[in-house]
């Protein structure tokens, strides 16, 4: 599967510091987690929901990238759509609690997350989603993770973006003011607390030329 990624500047400096390690983080496999305390920022949106945000928080996040590209069993999807059967508009693939993730990158920053947030979660990071957004035609429609517990409970969903950068857009159900991030190049946001069932989320399509992006999502048990 050949596509072109624009590499970062800043992710090329934060590779070099990966292959001896950061302070206070942890390297794997030319991949580096920087420390999540006192450095995350908290955005509050209400009704319950609030939202974390570190970017650039994955040093090496381009190499993971590629790495990725070819170790992860990529797959499409075809859905229901009214009358007829549609193509997803994105390649997913998804990892349960018992599988083993495709790099031990990503192994070590669920374990970064489950340092930092399970005294506040009560449980720990279990499953990983994974989409691969391929141009500016690949996308996810508004929703919220709410197959399972996420439907009824607060919870949280950690993503971890690599490659390119790509706006994820939350909005609170029912209509209000739109919130937005641009993440790629190892980015992290953490959506918490009510997001899931009283916000929706989506990345949407774009005509403006944009490189692939890889979007890993973090879980715990019963969260869909």
């Amino acid at each position: 599967m050949a596509l072109a990624l624009q590499g970062s500047l800043l992710d090329l400096v934060e590779g070099d510091a990966a292959a001896v390690g950061t302070a206070g983080g942890d390297s794997v496999a030319g991949a580096a987690t920087a420390p999540l305390g006192g450095r995350v920022r908290r955005t509050v949106l209400g009704r319950g929901a609030w939202v974390d945000s570190l970017p650039g928080w994955l040093g090496g996040a381009d190499d993971l990238f590629e790495r990725l590209v070819t170790a992860v069993p990529w797959r499409g999807e075809r859905r229901q759509m009214y009358d007829r059967v549609v193509d997803v508009p994105r390649l997913v693939c998804f990892y349960d609690e018992d599988d083993a993730l495709p790099d031990p990158a990503l192994t070590a920053a669920r374990a970064a997350l489950d340092a930092h947030y399970v005294s506040e979660l009560g449980e720990r990071f279990r499953t990983a989603g994974m989409c691969f957004y391929r141009d500016g035609r690949d996308s996810v429609a508004w929703h919220g993770d709410t197959i399972g517990r996420g439907r009824r409970e607060d919870t949280m969903v950690a993503i971890v973006s690599l490659g390119a950068p790509r706006l994820l857009l939350l909005r609170p159900r029912g209509g209000g003011q739109t919130v937005r991030h641009s993440l790629g190049h190892g980015d992290l946001v953490v959506m918490g607390g009510s997001c899931q069932r009283t916000w929706e989320h989506c990345v949407p399509k774009t005509a403006r030329p944009v490189g692939p992006r890889i979007s890993v999502q973090l879980r715990p048990r019963g969260v869909r």
